[in-house]
């Protein structure tokens, strides 16, 4: 007898991907624990960013890649402490305190919920190729730009540990992917400094490992409207900063696995994870788009495995195995960082030949989209930058394609003008100066079926057009609108200027 459950139309009981075979088991504990262990520093440097505790940052990668690994839409994309965030909620912090900041972190989340379900992640639709491709190419230099400070001023062994560990990650695929490069690069490089009494800089210098595992309760603010309109703009730049950088995150993800995400199930599943973080006493955090990278497309993860295990085992490794991970070198992490971002970065893009080919307009979105980033150390404000340059090369380049051709009959009683391309704000501006209102006979024909009308400037253009005839005795009269066009200027005609 089959199960109510089974029976059921539109239910069905699947088994988890991960299970289809040992290696992809084995492929996804791997890429957590590499993910894991390069968490820790990242938490613990995002911690101090924000000017909290540094158990703050990694509660907060402990939950958020715990939840979101249920909740999420993108697997495999790593969610933890990040210094998009760390940034938006600092200041924050230093005038107000944790619990304010614990306040934002919780209605931050509940905005992005609100945001997920009213349909903001339908917006990704309107980032353009070019600023996509800006926006890895940038996080790429923010990878290795993050490196910088950890190879200043250091003991000399420094550079050849992080020279080994680049060296073993290129070469040790090639005698077996079994076992992560990465991961193998940390043991052996862990094993030669505490064997050797190497003196070096370790993840234990970034600060204390916590030793218990976080509790849930209330931030520690009074619950009035002063406190809410005190946290509510940085709740919504961290909501916004969040779900963009997420989102871009899925995005590439998609690509880079050639599969598809639900970018609605992700922006809410963001929010969730954010609200258990802040419950927990976490400073909240999004996709964190270096982590997944090691996780994706240098360990070769691709389930919700490997993210719930990777915030599990950062956990365990604080813990239990604490006093191990502190004496983990930051030269082992940094080459691993260095990597991923060289594998990051898109060379094609800046390839002589693509440049030369490429429209000038696309490598100038490219362009500006990276260098926003690499100047504010903030994605999202390069996606913006990047979104907004894109549409003004687009408005530019169409504005140009609109084109009006006359013909008068040969008595001379009529004139057709024929016009053709897209009318918006840009392009319709011009086409007032297209006409001969002087020298044109009293029966004006404008035959736009070779056009569409998008918005109310290019009516009132028709409106300044037939009032300048008008204005000499001369009718206009306008045919071949599709139905569209025809609705909007049906709507419009006549409504667009003072006196009606």
């Amino acid at each position: 007898m089959s199960s109510p459950l089974s029976a059921a139309p539109g239910l069905r009981m699947s088994k988890p991907d991960w299970l289809d075979s040992p290696k992809v088991f084995r492929t996804e504990v791997l890429a957590g624990l590499v993910v894991a262990l390069a968490l820790i520093p990242e938490a613990i440097s995002f911690s101090i960013i924000a000017g909290v505790d540094p158990s703050i940052g990694l509660f907060a990668s402990f939950t958020m890649a715990v939840v979101i690994s249920v909740v999420g839409g993108r697997k495999a994309m790593i969610s933890a402490a990040t210094g998009a965030i760390a940034l938006v909620i600092a200041p924050l912090n230093r005038e107000y305190g944790l619990g304010h900041l614990i306040a934002a972190v919780i209605l931050g989340g509940l905005i992005q919920v609100a945001l997920g379900a009213l349909g903001v992640a339908k917006l990704m639709r309107f980032v353009p190729r070019s600023v996509m491709i800006g926006f890895v190419n940038a996080l790429a230099v923010l990878i290795f730009m993050a490196q910088v400070p950890e190879m200043r001023d250091v003991p000399w062994p420094v550079y050849p540990l992080i020279a080994g560990g680049l060296v073993l990650m290129v070469l040790f695929p090639k005698i077996t992917k079994v076992v992560p490069a990465p991961l193998v690069s940390i043991v052996v490089l862990t094993v030669i400094t505490v064997a050797a009494g190497i003196a070096v800089p370790t993840v234990g210098d970034k600060g204390d490992l916590p030793s218990s595992l976080p509790v849930p309760g209330l931030p520690d603010v009074p619950f009035t409207m002063d406190t809410l309109t005190t946290i509510a703009p940085y709740a919504f730049a961290f909501a916004l900063v969040g779900l963009m950088e997420s989102l871009m995150t899925a995005k590439l993800v998609d690509d880079i696995t050639d599969t598809r995400s639900n970018k609605t199930r992700e922006s809410i599943g963001q929010g969730i994870a954010n609200i258990v973080t802040g419950f927990f006493g976490g400073m909240g955090g999004c996709a964190m788009i270096g982590q997944t990278m090691i996780n994706v497309k240098t360990s070769g993860a691709r389930t919700r495995l490997s993210t719930f295990l990777a915030g599990s085992f950062l956990m365990v490794l604080c813990i239990v195995f604490g006093p191990v991970v502190s004496d983990i070198p930051m030269a082992a992490l940094v080459a691993v960082m260095i990597l991923v971002s060289v594998a990051t970065f898109d060379w094609h893009s800046v390839r002589p030949r693509t440049l030369k080919r490429m429209p000038v307009g696309e490598t100038t979105v490219m362009a500006v989209t990276v260098a926003a980033v690499v100047a504010t150390h903030n994605l999202a404000v390069g996606v913006v930058l990047g979104s907004v340059t894109a549409m003004a090369v687009f408005a530019k380049r169409v504005a140009h394609l609109a084109q009006v051709s006359g013909v008068v009959d040969p008595d001379g009683s009529q004139v057709v003008y024929v016009v053709t391309g897209e009318l918006f704000f840009a392009s319709s501006n011009d086409l007032v100066h297209q006409f001969d209102y002087r020298g044109d006979p009293d029966d004006v024909v404008i035959d736009l079926s070779g056009a569409h009308i998008w918005d109310a400037s290019s009516v009132a253009a028709l409106d300044a057009v037939e009032t300048k005839y008008a204005q000499r005795g001369k009718k206009v009269t306008i045919v071949g609108l599709n139905k569209p066009s025809a609705e909007m200027h049906d709507k419009l005609a006549g409504q667009l200027t003072a006196g009606h």
